[in-house]
């Protein structure tokens, strides 16, 4: 009879680890046989703060501050026209390494044609355009990770 294993294998714990922290996802999940495990890391800790009373009055003069310079506010991006990621994987601008990109900004595009490529469990997959027009924005890096549903770049 074959004796179980009893105990959590913490390498493979650190190996999941390393691989959020390498892919820069938010949670991984394995599962072998009757063994389920599930690594995630939360997100920035959101800090309530309690607003002072309008009465209360500072015991010292709060010294003066120098004028920030002005910084133009960025305008709001319309996500309507977006491609969305459709997988989670690396996204790759270009078919190559080196290799001019699929599409640049300001590039016509027809519906079907090659955007990109997510590479997801060593399988590169052609991301078509969902529709013909200009590409007016791209907002991801090329070789970064995506998330599922992430906008990676905008056709109007």
């Amino acid at each position: 009879m074959a004796e179980k294993k009893s105990g959590i294998d913490q390498a493979l714990i650190r190996d999941l680890a390393n691989i959020l922290n390498e892919t820069d996802l938010t949670e991984i999940e394995v599962e072998q046989d009757d063994l389920r495990i599930r690594v995630s890391r939360s997100g920035p800790q959101m800090v309530a703060m309690q607003q002072a009373p309008a009465y209360q009055v500072p015991a010292a003069a709060p010294a003066p501050v120098a004028a920030a310079p002005a910084v133009a506010a960025e305008p709001a991006r319309n996500l309507a026209n977006a491609v969305t990621a459709p997988m989670v994987g690396t996204a790759y601008l270009s078919p190559a390494p080196g290799a001019r990109p699929f599409v640049e900004v300001g590039s016509i595009v027809k519906e079907g044609q090659t955007l990109l490529i997510i590479e997801a469990m060593k399988t590169m997959n052609q991301i078509p355009a969902p529709r013909s027009g200009k590409v007016v924005e791209i907002l991801i890096e090329d070789a970064r990770p995506v998330e599922y549903g992430e906008p990676m770049l905008i056709i109007e």
